[in-house]
């Protein structure tokens, strides 16, 4: 059945009405109603993700749905905010039809249980062109507690949660490479990156800890930039000590130039943050108590731009710093 068989309205009562939230007023208006607690901002972030870009054409619909949600949440994380609500704009071509559509809204509705958000409402075109999927996130923080890039100062120390490179090497082997890499392996990097894991406990926590933070999604290098640029200040990111994780390391094993390109990776969606030396003990106990890996990898200095290192001191040379759009 073709997608033009199943009309805008009709698409919307069976696929997304469901999972509206009282705000969105079963997305049967043209606007929805937002409320905010007394003393507390309205965080809000949009994404877009391409077919053939930012997944594949034949990714399953389930985890292109929640890849979505997951990346506007990351965002929503790196500002210490606790998500609220979302809107979705869908520009989809017509050989897609109503079980692509049952099978993504099963997606969207799995991680709005996983993360407490509802629907609000949004909008559905078609396109001649590859399907291109847009989301708007609504979250909350207590005003003033807010964290944002422009805060790293001299002097502090450079984190990050979680490990790097994960979501880059999956993405390599859905394109063929590492053809003899384990089966386990395999499963663990490409879930990776179909699949990345907002890290919505932990970034409302570092508030009052984080000096500045972001989200790894164009690659480590290129987003610690963004912080120091907004900050004004530079940064020293010490190779070896990028955490890794044990599925990364059988791909990288002796490989000298696979650390550089791994910092240079995007789609991560871990969360990169400066903070004060006297903050260390408090991030290491927030670390343990919501499970999640947190490693210092540098350090922040007067200046301007963001230098890899090896174990020496010398900079290390590094080909792509990032993901560039334009």
């Amino acid at each position: 059945m073709a997608a033009d068989e199943v009309g805008e309205f009709e698409r919307i009562r069976r696929f997304f009405a469901p999972l509206a939230g009282p705000g969105g007023l079963g997305l049967s208006d043209d606007a929805a109603l937002v409320e905010c607690a007394p003393g507390h901002r309205l965080v809000v972030t949009a994404d877009a993700i391409v077919a053939g870009v930012h997944y594949l054409p034949d990714d399953p619909p389930d985890l292109v749905a929640r890849k979505l949600l997951r990346v506007n949440l990351s965002d929503l994380a790196a500002m210490g905010a606790r998500p609220l609500h979302y809107l979705l704009t869908t520009a989809l071509p017509p050989e897609l039809g109503p079980d692509w559509f049952a099978r993504f809204a099963s997606g969207l509705a799995e991680d709005q249980r996983r993360y407490g958000i509802d629907l609000l409402g949004g909008d559905s075109v078609g396109t001649g062109g590859p399907a291109v999927l847009s989301l708007t996130a609504i979250g909350e923080v207590i005003a003033g507690e807010e964290i944002r890039r422009g805060g790293a100062k001299p002097a502090d120390l450079v984190w990050v949660s979680g490990t790097v490179g994960d979501a880059f090497l999956g993405l390599a082997l859905l394109r063929g490479a590492y053809p003899d890499l384990a089966a386990w392996d395999r499963a663990h990097l490409i879930r990776r990156f179909q699949l990345p894991d907002p890290r919505t406990e932990l970034g409302p926590r570092l508030c009052g800890l984080a000096s500045a933070m972001i989200d790894i999604s164009d690659g480590l290098l290129a987003d610690l930039r963004h912080i120091c640029e907004t900050s004004e200040v530079a940064a020293v990111v010490e190779m070896g000590l990028l955490p890794l994780s044990p599925s990364a390391r059988s791909v990288v094993g002796s490989k000298a130039d696979m650390l550089p390109r791994l910092a240079g990776a995007g789609d991560d969606y871990e969360l990169l943050f400066a903070a004060p030396v006297g903050a260390t003990e408090a991030i290491i106990s927030l670390s343990s108590s919501v499970d999640i890996p947190v490693t210092r990898i540098g350090s922040i200095h007067a200046g301007t731009g963001v230098r890899l290192v090896d174990a020496d001191g010398r900079p290390v040379p590094v080909e792509a710093t990032g993901y560039r759009h334009f």
